[in-house]
């Protein structure tokens, strides 16, 4: 690793436009196209046919189940490095993609956010040109940073072929503009991001997990139904989701937009990394080929597995569903018994969901509570914001498009 003191490129935001409350600053309203935004957003009107097949040749093919949860795909896998590297949130794999994008030259710059000097956790937009510096930037961030705001200082540096690791609703705005960059070549490498909130929330968040917050050093939602916490002690607290104190944080501590993303999987990036249906590896989806060629380069750097598929996730989607419609009505939660809860905290890795189908699990947790927050918060938003796949998995439980609630398919000439 260089010298902690070297400095990463990390240029100064330009000032924001003014933003409603359906916006995550991904950073298009800092740059000289934030004319685009109203076109531009996830959170407006997204056409993820038209985008889907701009990125990868063709949409996700509805006849296949798996494309209609997660998107345009040519492979999935389980994966891990086999050299875990020091300080990454799983084993390194998005930092080391990006690292040999950089070390053979297939890009110039990598964007992507860094931890703040005064704050492991917040969020730092830099432009990395060193594949050593990606050791800089491993490890999880929360909280909101305008990425795309380095498209500018990037091309003022120079930079033609860029790599960029990004959540949904950056990504979705880059590719709305990703023809007015004036690139040569772009990779993208996608995180899947739902629940995001503010830094300061997050370490609220931290402050109900332990009494000892500010010596937290990771912390990660894992898919055997338990968030792993790190303490700078070496010391680990294991949490069954069940056991978290969500119905204690405030109503506003995940904004509308988190509640209502319609692209938990990043399906426009060229490769999307995750755990969902990692069963305790990473989730590796190969998007197209720019994906393959980065997965590739790590040759055998990288271990790769078929993803598998166990348990049956309709009970617990349902129990969701009707939870959430609660909730979003403004009622009460039904606060599951005290002396329930370590029961089904036991069961719930042994016999619920895993694989694909915890990670479908979470899709139609998704889909549902979108089309139930906006339907209480923002109902005109509803038939431009909710594309057609989302409608498609909440409808096994119960939710289908009430008038004026969908767009009207135009008619066949």
């Amino acid at each position: 690793m260089p010298d902690a003191a070297s400095p990463l490129t990390a240029p100064t935001p330009a000032p924001a436009l003014p933003r409603g409350k359906m916006c995550t600053d991904c950073g298009l309203s800092r740059m000289k196209l934030a004319a685009e935004c109203g076109r531009a957003c996830q959170f407006t009107t997204p056409d993820f046919p038209k985008l889907e097949s701009q990125v990868h040749g063709a949409p996700r093919d509805k006849a296949d189940e798996d494309a209609r949860f997660f998107g345009p795909h040519i492979a999935m896998h389980r994966a891990t490095m086999r050299t875990p590297k020091p300080g990454a949130q799983w084993t390194g794999i998005t930092t080391s993609l990006a690292a040999k994008l950089l070390e053979t030259g297939a890009v110039d710059a990598v964007l992507t956010l860094a931890p703040a000097e005064d704050d492991i956790f917040r969020p730092v937009p830099v432009i990395i040109t060193d594949p050593a510096d990606m050791a800089r930037v491993r490890g999880m961030r929360m909280g909101y940073a305008p990425l795309l705001s380095l498209l500018d200082p990037a091309a003022e540096a120079g930079h033609k072929r860029l790599a960029i690791i990004g959540i949904p609703c950056q990504v979705h705005a880059l590719r709305n503009i990703e023809a007015q960059l004036g690139l040569e070549r772009l990779y993208v490498i996608g995180t899947p991001c739902s629940d995001n909130t503010t830094t300061e929330n997050f370490h609220d968040f931290l402050a109900l997990l332990t009494d000892k917050p500010e010596t937290v050093t990771y912390l990660e939602f894992r898919a055997d139904y338990r968030v792993e916490v790190r303490f700078e002690d070496a010391k680990t607290k294991l949490i069954p989701f069940l056991a978290l104190p969500i119905s204690d944080l405030p109503d506003d501590f995940f904004p509308l937009t988190c509640r209502t993303c319609t692209d938990y999987t990043n399906a426009l990036a060229d490769i999307t990394v995750g755990y969902m249906a990692g069963e305790g590896e990473q989730w590796l989806i190969v998007r197209n080929a720019r994906g393959q060629e980065m997965l590739s380069a790590l040759g055998n750097e990288i271990r790769l597995a078929p993803v598998r598929s166990s348990g049956k996730r309709a009970a617990a989607v349902k129990g969701f569903a009707e939870n959430t419609a609660r909730a979003a009505g403004g009622l009460p939660l039904r606060r599951m018994p005290d002396w329930v809860r370590p029961i089904v905290s036991f069961l719930q890795p042994r016999i619920g969901p895993k694989g694909r189908e915890f990670a479908k699990a979470r899709l139609e947790m998704k889909a549902v509570e979108t089309i139930l927050h906006l339907r209480r918060a923002a109902p005109a938003r509803m038939k431009h914001m909710i594309p057609d796949h989302v409608w498609a998995l909440a409808a096994p439980y119960g939710l289908r498009p009430e008038h004026d609630e969908r767009k009207t398919p135009p008619k066949a000439p």
